[in-house]
């Protein structure tokens, strides 16, 4: 692990992904929001990203410009086709849109087709809790077929995170998690490490539950198990449905439109406003006085106590942003790769490598 200048990691992104074909509004708005997945702590889906969007732009896959293009639009709801455009670019759009809406209708919903991938949806929560606004969000791939429904040894949906913001006096409530027992991201982030995964994620095309990530990542016909794994995955398969039919169904963009569109997303946004609901000082009293109770809980292990979601990820945000990004060999890497072939030159590490 490396650690280097958040900001000067900022300004390099979006260098790349202006020599690459995108706009200063796109390339500035994804970089941040790649940077934020890192900053929050989800690496897989961060500045790991950073040279397969730019690889999208330079070759035509991805728009660099633009707007999408609003193909209903309702008080309290919208449906937008990105037509390609960067994920990061058009989730924070799009979180910001039912925000606005929201304000207005008391609740708002956007559905999005074709948006390129959006990677980590965490960072995108915090433009409706800072706000003083509820969001949730859940994303699926038309075309990638990697999590296996409970009871199948086949792979069909992709691994469909979900993500809820909730605002507080303090830290918000920030989620961000899959429908299936983990990332496809993650488990070839313990690949690329050597590592086996510490639970049976995987389920192989002989029907057998693997540790290996190699079975996934080199294997055929392997799949991720749905939340729950082996015993409790009708969980885990039932969400993936919800997700699904939530994301692609209302945005009319399935398996049956795009399975040769990529990583290229389908996405859903809700927000709510308290303050239409009720009082929203209630609603923050009780939210936080739950939230106050969780922690109270008497922990299994008293050097670990019960946290609230999103409690380290800003821990880690405000330790990252005056300390430098934490980022892995495999990240450097690719971000190195970028540096080359966007002809920019790459910031240098702040310190010794992390132990």
């Amino acid at each position: 692990m490396m650690r280097f200048d958040a900001q000067a990691l900022l300004q390099f992104s979006a260098e790349v992904l202006q020599q690459a074909g995108a706009s200063e509004e796109v390339a500035a708005q994804t970089a941040e929001y790649l940077l934020e997945g890192d900053l929050l702590g989800f690496s897989t889906h961060g500045l790991k990203r950073l040279y397969f969007n730019a690889k999208l732009l330079a070759e035509g896959q991805a728009r660099g410009s633009g707007e999408v293009e609003v193909i209903a639009d309702r008080p309290a709801l919208a449906t937008w086709d990105a037509h390609f455009l960067p994920g990061p670019y058009v989730a924070a759009q799009a979180v910001q849109v039912a925000c606005d809406k929201a304000r207005h209708a008391g609740t708002a919903t956007i559905v999005v087709r074709r948006t390129q991938h959006v990677a980590s949806l965490a960072a995108y929560l915090r433009i409706a809790t800072e706000q003083g606004l509820v969001v949730s969000m859940m994303c699926s791939t038309p075309a990638q077929s990697s999590v296996a429904p409970f009871g199948a040894k086949q792979p069909l949906f992709s691994p469909n995170p979900f993500a809820i913001g909730v605002p507080t006096s303090g830290t918000p409530l920030l989620l961000d998690m899959s429908f299936s027992m983990t990332a496809a991201g993650k488990i070839r982030q313990y690949w690329e490490r050597g590592e086996h995964l510490p639970w049976p994620a995987i389920i192989t095309a002989d029907g057998e539950l693997s540790t290996n990530p190699a079975d996934y990542v080199e294997g055929e016909g392997a799949a991720i198990m749905p939340l729950g794994g082996a015993d409790l995955g009708y969980k885990g398969y039932g969400l993936c449905l919800m997700s699904e039919i939530w994301t692609m169904a209302l945005a009319n963009y399935g398996r049956v439109h795009g399975s040769n569109d990529g990583e290229s997303n389908s996405l859903f946004v809700q927000v709510l406003d308290p303050a239409a609901f009720g009082d929203a000082s209630e609603f923050n009293a009780v939210t936080e006085d739950l939230l106050s109770r969780a922690k109270a809980c008497k922990p299994v292990d008293t050097n670990k106590p019960v946290r609230i979601p999103g409690e380290r990820s800003m821990q880690l945000r405000a330790e990252q942003i005056s300390h430098g990004v934490a980022l892995d060999e495999a990240t450097v890497g690719r971000l190195q790769r970028a540096a080359e072939r966007f002809a920019v030159t790459m910031p240098a590490p702040l310190a010794e490598p992390i132990k």
